[in-house]
C-alpha cells in the first residue's frame, strides 16, 4: 500500500502530538529517571552499544541533554506522571535525518537498515531501504547465520532484525549490530557508509565509527549523549512502539520528501 502524501511540518507537527509519537507520550516520568540513573550508574544496558566510560556518571547531566536533545522536564524535582517528547525536536531531527539520506542517495551509498523495534518501526525501515534502493543505493545484506543473544539475524525488505524461535524479537542489544559488521568484516566485504537503525543496533556502529542516523525513545538516552558527543550523526526522538504502526507512515513520508526521494 503506498504511504500518504507527504505532511507539511505544520500537519506533522499535529500528526505526532495526536497520535502520541512525540507531545504526552506514554513513557511516565518515573522510568525516564529510572534509565537515566542506571545509564549513570554505568549499567551497560543502557547504554546502547555505545562506550560513556564515566563521562556520564551525573544523572542531572543526563537530564539536561535529555531535555535539550528530546524535550522531557528539566526540572530535577519532577518525579512522577507524564513526561513529553518535544515535537518541534523530532522534525528538527526528521529534517538531519532526511539531510543524510539525501546525501546518501546522491552518492549511491553503501547502506545498512536494522531495527530492534519491528512491531513498531520496521515498516518506516523498509520503506527507507526501498527508496534508497531505487535511486541506485547499495543496501546491505546481512551475511548467512549471524548468531547473537542466543537467536539469529535475519531480513525483511533489506531491514536487519533479531529472530529467535521463530518470532522476532524487540531488542535493544548492541550484539546484533556487532554480529553483522563482524559477518561483513569476514566475508571481506565493505562496511556501510551510512546505517539508519534504532537503540543498540544504532549505537553499536556509531560506536564502531560508521555514520549513523538513530532512532531512540525519551527512556532511552545513550543515543542522544551520542549525538551530543559527535558519535552519532543524528538520533531522532519519539516513542518507538505507538498504539498501530500506521501512524508513523506520514513521518516516513515527510522524510522521503525532504530527502528528495518520494515518487
Amino acid at each position: 500500500m503506498p504511504l500518504p502524501e507527504a505532511p507539511t511540518r505544520h500537519e506533522l507537527l499535529s500528526h505526532l502530538v495526536r497520535t502520541r509519537i512525540a507531545g504526552d507520550v506514554a513513557t511516565p516520568r518515573e522510568n525516564n529517571l529510572d534509565h537515566y540513573r542506571k545509564l549513570a550508574n554505568g549499567d551497560r544496558h543502557y547504554w546502547l552499544g555505545l562506550e560513556l566510560g564515566e563521562r556520564w556518571a551525573d544523572e542531572q547531566d543526563v537530564l539536561a541533554v535529555m531535555a535539550e536533545r528530546c524535550g522531557v522536564s528539566d526540572d530535577p524535582d519532577y518525579r512522577t506522571g507524564q513526561d513529553t517528547i518535544d515535537p518541534e525536536l523530532t522534525v528538527a531531527a526528521l529534517d538531519r535525518a532526511a539531510a543524510e539520506l539525501r546525501k546518501a542517495a546522491e552518492g549511491r551509498a553503501r547502506v545498512l537498515f536494522a531495527t530492534g523495534h519491528p512491531g513498531a518501526l520496521l515498516d518506516m525501515h523498509g520503506t527507507l531501504a526501498t527508496a534508497l534502493r531505487a535511486v541506485g543505493c547499495d543496501i546491505v545484506r546481512s551475511p548467512l547465520r549471524v548468531f547473537a543473544d542466543e537467536g539469529v539475524i535475519v531480513q525483511f525488505q533489506g531491514v536487519a532484525v533479531y529472530e529467535r524461535g521463530a518470532s522476532l524479537w524487540h531488542t535493544h542489544s548492541p550484539e546484533p549490530m556487532a554480529g553483522v559488521l563482524h559477518g561483513l568484516e569476514q566475508a571481506g566485504e565493505r562496511l556501510p557508509d551510512l546505517v539508519v537503525a534504532d537503540h543498540g543496533w544504532a549505537g553499536r556502529a556509531a560506536q564502531r565509527g560508521l555514520t549513523t542516523v538513530g532512532f531512540a525513545d525519551c527512556n532511552d538516552p545513550a543515543l542522544f549523549l551520542g549525538e551530543a558527543e559527535g558519535t552519532l550523526e543524528v538520533t531522532v526522538p519519539l516513542d518507538d512502539h505507538v498504539v498501530d504502526p500506521r501512524f508513523y507512515e506520514p513521518m516516513t513520508a515527510y522524510v522521503l520528501a525532504a530527502a528528495g526521494l518520494a515518487g
